[in-house]
């Protein structure tokens, strides 16, 4: 039974809270997983989901595999290194500040059945806008349809208007 394995180093999240995320994952289809982690939202889920589609990817493009047939046969998470820093305290004494790092070891198997996916995700593909129409919504400015007329825009009133205006109305 053909497996493929991914891994991902010096991920900036302790592996308590990556374990939290991954523990839920083992032995689901790969289709089911990557819907679960769309739906979390601990912050561990995110690059886990990266993993788990870069896996898939390589899986179907390099070996050939079908990915309805993928599903999590292991996922470990092992503790990476840890910076080390330290917090002023009271009394000029310091308390140590650990910040954990994480490996995420996933290994995808292969099932001969294949069931049909439960769910059908689907990843919206990011569209250019033309530079015209681009530059004015950046600078908030309404963007002209064609064969629209524009309206003159309403007056600004209010006190700065008022002070600020050329035509003073103080003094004569």
């Amino acid at each position: 039974m053909p497996q493929h394995t991914a891994q991902l180093n010096y991920l900036k999240i302790a592996p308590r809270k990556v374990r939290a995320v991954s523990a839920l994952l083992k032995g689901l289809s790969a289709n089911d997983a990557e819907a679960t982690l769309l739906f979390r939202r601990e912050r561990a889920a995110k690059p886990i989901l990266k993993l788990l589609r870069s896996a898939l990817a390589n899986a179907k493009n390099n070996a050939r595999l079908a990915p309805e047939n993928l599903y999590i046969e292991r996922i470990q998470v092992d503790g990476g290194p840890m910076l080390k820093r330290h917090m002023p305290r009271a009394r000029g004494m310091a308390t140590p500040i650990q910040k954990k790092m994480s490996h995420v070891f996933l290994v995808l198997g292969e099932r001969p059945e294949g069931k049909p996916p439960r769910f059908t995700i689907v990843v919206k593909k990011k569209t250019k806008v033309p530079s015209e129409t681009a530059s004015r919504a950046r600078k908030g400015k309404p963007v002209k349809e064609e064969g629209e007329t524009s309206a003159k825009p309403k007056p600004r009133t209010g006190i700065f208007r008022r002070i600020f205006s050329r035509k003073s109305s103080f003094g004569t």
